[in-house]
């Protein structure tokens, strides 16, 4: 494997379009010497979406489990707010919440291309949680969401942007959001 070509997947979501952070992200990106590959804005149908986020039983299970551990660190009652305590029927809820906040707006796609770019772009982008994310990362800079304020609200946390967590899983998605289109360009940059 050539490191200095390892390929990764973004999606800026809804939030991030919405609040004009397009150029911002793509430029933190590019000031780390990783190169955009590949980049299409496109309206998303729900049909899309569904197929980007898993539908097994573990999965669905595990958003619940961290959904009910928030309500657990607040003290707040999912039974009372959801009408449930299992994490499955509560994973199911926040799934068709994401499936909501990723179709309610253009997203932009990409490939970005560079050193450890799987590692780099999630240090970039931030921990998940905004609340979370340190200054100085895209979504510590820009966003100060949390699962408390979403759950509340009933809907997804809005994080900006969606980054591949391993090279396998990279190549997974950029098979399902680009396919077999021939639109990932190799070029050199000025400073290669």
């Amino acid at each position: 494997m050539d490191f200095k070509k390892e390929k990764t997947f973004v999606m800026i979501k809804p939030d991030g379009v919405k609040k004009g952070l397009i150029g911002d992200i793509i430029g933190r990106f590019e000031q780390r010497d990783l190169k955009v590959v590949a980049l299409e804005m496109f309206q998303p149908t729900v049909k899309d979406i569904d197929g980007h986020y898993p539908k097994d039983k573990a999965w669905i299970s595990r958003l619940g489990q961290k959904t009910l551990s928030t309500y657990k660190k607040y003290n707040v009652d999912p039974k009372k707010e959801l009408g449930t305590d299992k994490d499955y029927e509560i994973g199911k809820m926040v799934r068709s919440w994401l499936i909501d906040y990723m179709t309610s707006a253009p997203l932009v796609r990409m490939v970005v291309e560079g050193i450890h770019a799987v590692d780099m772009v999630r240090k970039i982008g931030g921990a998940t949680l905004p609340n979370m994310a340190d200054m100085g990362t895209i979504r510590g800079d820009y966003s100060a969401d949390s699962p408390a304020v979403a759950n509340s609200e009933k809907r997804a946390v809005m994080n900006l942007l969606h980054a591949s967590e391993t090279p396998q899983e990279a190549q997974h998605e950029i098979k399902h959001w680009f396919g077999s289109r021939k639109v990932i360009f190799d070029y050199k940059r000025f400073i290669e």
